[in-house]
């Protein structure tokens, strides 16, 4: 491939649990180059910059404008449980709100539930003499011999982060600012954040949730994003970095820095942009996402070019009040660990072998049976050579297989084939969770398979689920990177405004309006092109929740309360499949600017051939229940002819698995689709 490198130039790099991925984009020239190195668990940004170096020679980052960063660092701490540790300032009586929750069950059926533990104990959750009622009124000035009498506990516990979340902080602030003076004139140096600063919106637990949560990740997340972006200036990098945002676009580190908690679905909302670019580029109308790597499966429902998204998300039973993109997560993966259960049956993950050591066939001191070394035995990795350098040992995967098949019962090949059969069903179960369960049919859809695994599971799934088209995008192994190339610089906000809808409250809204983009375009300061958009969260008057309504007018709302009212009914009517006859009211109202990058073209497919020779091995199809005689084919050489299976298709970063039956042609952006030709 040509090394042309330019100031337009993008790089980006998207971190998972066990491969960090990376695209360089030259805007200019159109070139891409392409890399996948193992990721660091204990230092990430060592496996970033380790990858920067298989793609750019030494020297050459000054010439790159955007690096464009998607990254799992703040989601990790969530889930691992390794994050600061917090203390909370809450309004006296309300120290508990975190515990009560909602009251419900996170699964309503289980004998064993058990509610989470919260992030901040009993211990660190301490009450303030202050109270501000829901219009804004102060009823009850704040104390703050309070606030120095908490500094002194959460002093003697090692807190390094404080969340301070009072009654009614989102309608005036007032208290809290007060709180945060007070804890900086008493000599707390560390975080603090504010719930009004992170959330305008009502609702005491999850508005309490976001701020612990932002409290929880923000230390680590800004030790993490001056360490790579200091790295990266040792390097010679001048140009702007950003981060992929939970609810699409992307921030600067230093917004990041600020506003932590929106990036904690960074990784996997970085596929679903770039499987939505892709939609919108080839003009497809419904796409489901299949995003394998060697931890997680993340899968997404992409409408008409848009992923699905929803104003509040949650990780680990914790709701996050942040616009988040619908990508559903499990633990299926390359690296997933095949174990017995006590009930003597199969299962495979959620446990996985991540990148150190990672599966038993990378010969680097696994010993567990995984997926990948399901696969190699069973023939669909081809000759075993992977991104990285990784050359693949089949005498350390049947070593690691023996003793699981032992205890089953069966043959290796049979549990390696048991092995890959779960993990599709566990695959397609999610996806089910993304379409079925919301009323739409998977089978009116695309699948879209990306990652290092995604390709290989392609034909799986689609059988699995009855679907009869696959498009696996180029640079498959690398997608969740390109996905961020194409990020907007965005900023959101929202503010809990109750009145009900009518001309009179929709001047107030628009006043409002003017508040909310006056702060966000104030972030935006220095970025051209921007673009504002609003939307309303509306209800029937007597209703609990409510539904968000876009308002394509630009940054103030011109249509009236009738034509409004119109709009709300018929998004109600898809939604839910009835009406009401009843009024409405408005509940929130949400700002958006954002700022476009650079548009970026298809990615036509020119990537390095992969070396693979155009041989055949046997493998084991799972159209026929056999073993056949497999052709391994370069990606390179399909055309738009199109190739028939079986074949094991093979590129840089990714293994794509041609069952029998299914066809295979290049199309328009370098694509491969894929065509099951069985009779329906």
């Amino acid at each position: 491939m040509e090394d042309s490198y330019a100031l337009t130039a993008r790089l980006g790099v998207d971190i998972g649990g066990t491969f960090t991925d990376l695209i360089f984009y030259d805007e200019e020239t159109a070139a891409i180059r392409v890399a996948k190195e193992s990721t660091t668990p204990v230092l990430p940004e060592d496996g970033v910059l380790a990858t920067i170096a298989a793609v750019l020679p030494s020297g050459r980052l000054n010439e790159v404008h955007y690096f464009l960063h998607g990254t799992t660092v703040g989601l990790n701490s969530l889930l691992t449980r390794t994050g600061a540790v917090v203390g909370l300032l809450a309004t006296r009586g309300f120290r508990d709100v975190l515990e009560i929750a909602r009251g419900d069950r996170g699964d309503p059926y289980s004998l064993f539930w058990r509610q989470p533990a919260p992030l901040v104990p009993r211990r660190l959750r301490l009450p303030v003499t202050e109270r501000i009622r829901a219009n804004g009124e102060v009823v009850g000035p704040l104390q703050d011999s309070d606030v120095r009498l908490a500094l002194e506990v959460f002093e003697s516990a090692g807190v390094e982060s404080i969340a301070i979340a009072f009654l009614n902080a989102y309608a005036n602030p007032q208290h809290e600012l007060a709180a945060e003076s007070a804890l900086k004139t008493f000599g707390f140096a560390g975080q603090v954040s504010l719930s009004h600063r992170i959330s305008g919106e009502y609702r005491e637990y999850e508005r309490t949730s976001t701020t612990v949560i932002d409290a929880y990740v923000r230390p680590r997340m800004v030790r993490y994003l001056q360490a790579l972006h200091g790295r990266l200036l040792e390097m010679g990098f001048t140009g702007t970095p950003m981060v992929t945002r939970s609810g699409g676009g992307a921030l600067t580190f230093a917004e990041a820095e600020e506003r932590p908690f929106e990036t904690i679905n960074s990784g996997p909302v970085a596929g679903a942009e770039g499987a939505g670019e892709l939609a919108r580029m080839l003009d497809l109308r419904k796409v489901i996402t299949a995003d394998v790597g060697g931890t997680s499966f993340d899968t997404c429902l992409i409408v008409e070019g848009r992923p699905e998204l929803t104003y509040q998300g949650e990780v680990g039973g914790m709701p996050i009040q942040t616009p988040w993109i619908d990508v559903r997560s499990i633990g299926a993966g390359g690296g997933s660990i095949a174990n017995v259960d006590v009930g003597g049956l199969l299962r495979v993950g959620p446990a996985s072998a991540g990148a150190v050591p990672g599966p038993a066939c990378y010969g680097r001191g696994g010993t567990l049976p995984t997926v990948t070394d399901a696969a190699f035995l069973l023939g669909m990795l081809g000759s075993g050579t992977l991104a990285g350098g990784i050359v693949l040992d089949a005498s350390k995967a049947a070593a690691a297989m023996s003793p699981l098949a032992q205890r089953l019962g069966y043959s290796i090949q049979q549990t390696a084939r048991g092995i890959m059969t779960i993990a599709a069903a566990s695959m397609a179960g999610a996806i089910r969770s993304i379409t079925i369960e919301r009323g739409q049919d998977p089978r009116d859809a695309l699948l879209m398979p990306f990652g290092g695994a995604g390709p290989l599971f392609a034909t799986l799934l689609a059988r699995e689920l009855d679907i009869r088209e696959i498009i696996i995008p180029a640079f498959a192994g690398n997608f969740s990177a390109w996905g961020v190339l194409a990020a907007d610089l965005t900023q959101t906000a929202a503010q809990t405004r109750i009145m009900p809808l009518n001309d009179d409250a929709l001047r107030h809204a628009n006043e409002e309006f003017a508040v909310l983009f006056n702060r966000l375009t104030s972030r935006m300061a220095g970025h051209d092109d921007t673009t504002q958009e609003i939307a309303l969260d509306m209800r029937f008057l007597g209703q609990e929740h409510s539904l968000t309504v876009s308002v394509p007018e630009g940054n103030q709302i011109a249509s009236d309360a009738a034509a409004l009212r119109r709009r709300f009914l018929d998004a109600y009517d898809r939604t839910f499949g009835h009406v009401i006859d009843e009024r409405l009211e408005i509940v929130c109202l949400r700002a958006t600017v954002r700022s476009r990058l650079p548009q970026i073209g298809l990615p036509s497919f020119s990537s390095r051939a992969s070396g693979a020779k155009n041989v055949a091995i046997d493998a084991w199809s799972f159209s026929r229940a056999k073993q056949l005689r497999f052709a391994i084919i370069d990606r390179t050489s399909v055309g738009g002819d199109g190739i028939w299976g079986p074949a094991i298709i093979v590129e840089e970063t990714a293994t794509t698995y041609l069952d029998a039956d299914f066809t295979a042609r290049t199309a328009g952006g370098g694509v491969l689709r894929i065509t099951d030709t069985r009779e329906s």
